[in-house]
């Protein structure tokens, strides 16, 4: 899939969706996705929600990095 594709799922996914909670996964949910850490969960108004992962086959959870605008650097790890 080009660039292009990829950016234009990602754009129709996320843009415009406002966060309404977010959590690091619980102990149950980390053993459902059968992982060994847990994820941090971002949870939007319309209902939907965000599970970073390792790779494209869910094999793990996976860290976030928030950088630009007039945020600080962050990284939000896996737990």
């Amino acid at each position: 899939m080009s660039d292009q594709k990829h950016n234009a799922v990602a754009k129709k996914a996320l843009k415009g969706k406002t966060i309404a909670d977010a959590r690091y996964m619980t102990e149950q949910e980390m053993n459902d996705f059968g992982w060994y850490n847990r994820s941090i969960v971002i949870f939007f108004t319309d209902g939907s929600y965000m599970i970073p992962q390792q790779d494209n086959e869910g094999n793990g959870a996976g860290a976030l990095w928030l950088g630009g605008g007039k945020s600080k650097e962050t990284l939000i790890y896996t737990i």
